[in-house]
């Protein structure tokens, strides 16, 4: 077999690299010490997302989180255009079958103790995703990534990872938190203190309070300007919001501002710098088709989809937060969201019939509809974050109007995800990131009925056959064509309730640091181009 070398992730111009290089971080690298730079702290406010552990084999929440805070890095990282470049692998090869891949350690990596980057290092971080998957962690590397080795070469600084199936482009696959790498082994409590080779390393875990950080002085990636971060948590539905703690001082900068009026008046005050970006979220809840489950019913999906009016909650429930749209993948990106047909458009009216017609009626006169003799009071499970739990509201009392009661629960986002893995709700209000390794293969793998992604108990098996075809298509066009199929089968069999795609932000006092920005890939809040205003 012939190997690939590859040293880069697409072509650029001098200037567009340089440029691109800048904005992922990678100019200026340096294999000394990152110390340097104004000895201040930085205060960071943010939702917390995960209370109890960083150990990304937890769950996904605690590797996102991981990775927010500048602590783990992976060996390659998304641009703006979610293209994968070099981060902690500097060039790779790959076979003609693409299933075997070479991956080279950037010279002169130490981790934030001063341990140096092996790729016996890399392979044991890489490793303990999967010996933790079905044990102790819920991250489920495997919906990304399937191995069938993974192999450490120490003297010549690569790790080769032969994977089961071919893979069109692995180091996105990579750039995924799930697989950032840690120092498995000198981590005396991976949960709270997770050794990385980002700019910042944990200091001090405190559950459901803060984190806090000091700088790496060992990092790889030019000067660290803050001595140390405060990473403070901060829950939007509390008296204290992240716009309030902004303009009070209490922080410098905040993430996702989920309330239009707040964020208008920061845009509109010099003091402050908004970033704001086009998403790849999409807000939507799930519909838990589960044997047993009510909404099994596809009469009942359908209703219920038609029922809920999306352009008045993304316009104006979150005050314009979120777009309106019908299909899972979001309508900016290149997945064929113009070739889609809405097969539940918003009629109250029409939704009521196919209700009425399927038999779901109110025998008893209390003003909701059962299904098999039984009332319909649907689980709606949901948590404080990107306007999700005012959407859910919103859609209960939309559902009401239809005759289906649907009780909302609001929980931490820990507890939500524990209860959507375990399938216990009938709807749960989601936002995910919909391409995490530049196209959307494993998100749609939470409808493919044999993925252990696939929290909802939904099967279509003609939707099954075209994401196995996914497995080994690695021609881009081809791709492309089934994932318009794919998403337009969940349209029809009303398989998810979606509200609409997300624009991520970030907020900052412009008086006392720049550089505050907002990635298209919402796995980097907390980098060293945060500065502090000299």
């Amino acid at each position: 077999m012939q190997g690939i070398i590859v040293t880069r992730r697409g072509l650029l111009t001098a200037s567009a690299a340089g440029a691109a290089v800048a904005g992922l971080g990678l100019a200026g690298c340096s294999s000394g010490s990152g110390s340097g730079g104004s000895s201040t702290e930085l205060k960071f406010g943010c939702t917390n997302f995960s209370k109890e552990s960083l150990d990304p084999s937890n769950q996904p929440n605690a590797a996102w989180a991981c990775m927010r805070y500048g602590v783990g890095e992976s060996l390659f990282k998304f641009d703006e255009h979610m293209v994968a470049q070099p981060q902690l692998s500097d060039t790779y090869t790959v076979d003609d079958e693409h299933t075997n891949w070479q991956f080279h350690i950037r010279e002169g990596l130490m981790f934030s103790t001063g341990t140096e980057v092996t790729a016996t290092k890399v392979a044991e971080s890489l490793q303990h995703m999967y010996d933790k998957e079905g044990v102790e962690g819920s991250s489920s590397p495997s919906n990304f990534m399937k191995p069938a080795s993974i192999t450490p070469d120490d003297e010549a600084r690569t790790v080769t990872i032969v994977t089961q199936t071919p893979y069109a482009d692995l180091p996105a696959v990579l750039a995924n938190p799930l697989f950032e790498i840690l120092d498995i082994a000198g981590s005396e409590n991976l949960a709270e203190k997770p050794i990385g080779t980002g700019p910042y390393a944990v200091s001090e875990f405190n559950s459901g309070q803060d984190v806090k950080l000091t700088r790496n002085e060992h990092y790889w990636n030019g000067e660290v300007p803050y001595e140390s971060v405060d990473v403070i948590f901060i829950d939007d539905a509390s008296s204290l919001t992240k716009s309030m703690a902004l303009q009070s001082g209490d922080v410098d900068v905040t993430e996702n501002i989920t309330a239009m009026s707040d964020l208008e008046k920061l845009k509109d005050d010099p003091d402050y710098s908004v970033s704001q970006t086009i998403s790849m979220r999409t807000g939507f809840s799930y519909l838990n088709a589960a044997e047993g489950r009510p909404l099994a019913n596809k009469d009942l999906r359908t209703a219920i989809c038609m029922a809920v009016d999306d352009a008045t909650i993304t316009g104006t429930t979150t005050g314009g937060l979120y777009s309106e749209g019908c299909s899972v993948v979001p309508s900016s990106l290149d997945f064929g969201y113009d070739q889609l047909t809405d097969a539940t458009p918003h009629d109250v009216e029409r939704a009521k019939k196919i209700l009425d017609d399927a038999g779901i009626v109110d025998s008893d006169g209390d003003g909701f509809r059962e299904l098999d003799g039984t009332k319909i009071d649907l689980d709606y499970v949901t948590y404080d974050s990107r306007n999700l739990s005012v959407m859910a509201e919103a859609v209960s009392t939309q559902l009401a109007e239809i005759g289906i009661q649907a009780t909302v629960t609001k929980l931490d986002a820990d507890t939500e995800w524990d209860r959507l893995v375990a399938g216990e709700y009938d709807m749960n209000s989601s936002n995910w990131m919909t391409a995490q390794e530049g196209d959307p293969y494993s998100y749609l793998a939470n409808w493919y009925s044999k993925s252990d992604a696939n929290y909802c108990g939904y099967r279509n098996d003609e939707y099954d056959s075209l994401y196995e075809q996914l497995e080994t298509e690695l021609d881009t066009e081809e791709r492309k064509k089934i994932f318009v199929r794919l998403q337009q089968i969940l349209i029809d069999d009303a398989a998810v309730l979606v509200h609409g795609y997300y624009n991520s932000n970030m907020c900052s006092n412009a008086k006392t640091v720049s550089g505050a920005t907002v990635a298209t890939a919402d796995y980097y809040w907390i980098t060293n181009a945060f500065k502090p205003v000299q």
